[in-house]
């Protein structure tokens, strides 16, 4: 899918990321942050469609991101380089609302130093006044 049929422009953000599945527990690093999804960088990724817990470690804090995910993209056997690097593209399925708008706040924030479209930088800001919204209306 082109990045102008994405609901949010993709930010080359690199975070620690620890995945957690039924079967094995490995380390990767995220890129391509979007408020719905990564891509993680590991050398073994897990099957397409399948359901795993991840914490992603955010540098300089003390605070980590949890969400549960679905791998939608996977490169398991292919060649691991800068057209297809090894990993998985992953949805999240389940995550808090302060989450995602951190990630999209840290998106806006390094998107604004690449010279990005106004109106694709406005998706994410947008996202995070409707989130506001919401968490308003349910306290």
């Amino acid at each position: 899918m082109a990045d102008n049929q994405r609901a949010y422009p993709r930010a080359d953000i690199k975070w620690p990321v620890v995945v957690k599945s039924d079967k094995r527990t490995m380390e990767g690093v995220t890129s391509n942050v979007t408020p719905n999804g990564v891509f993680i960088h590991c050398q073994q990724p897990l099957r397409l469609n399948e359901v795993f817990d991840m914490d992603i470690s955010i540098p300089g804090s003390d605070q980590s991101l949890n969400a549960r995910a679905e791998v939608i993209w996977s490169n398991r056997y292919g060649p691991d380089d800068d057209i297809s690097p090894r990993g998985m593209g992953v949805r999240f399925l389940r995550i808090s609302s302060e989450a995602r708008k951190f990630i999209a706040r840290a998106a806006i924030d390094y998107l604004k130093s690449k010279e990005v479209a106004p109106e694709l930088l406005q998706t994410l800001s947008t996202l995070m006044i409707d989130l506001e919204e919401v968490k308003s209306k349910v306290a």
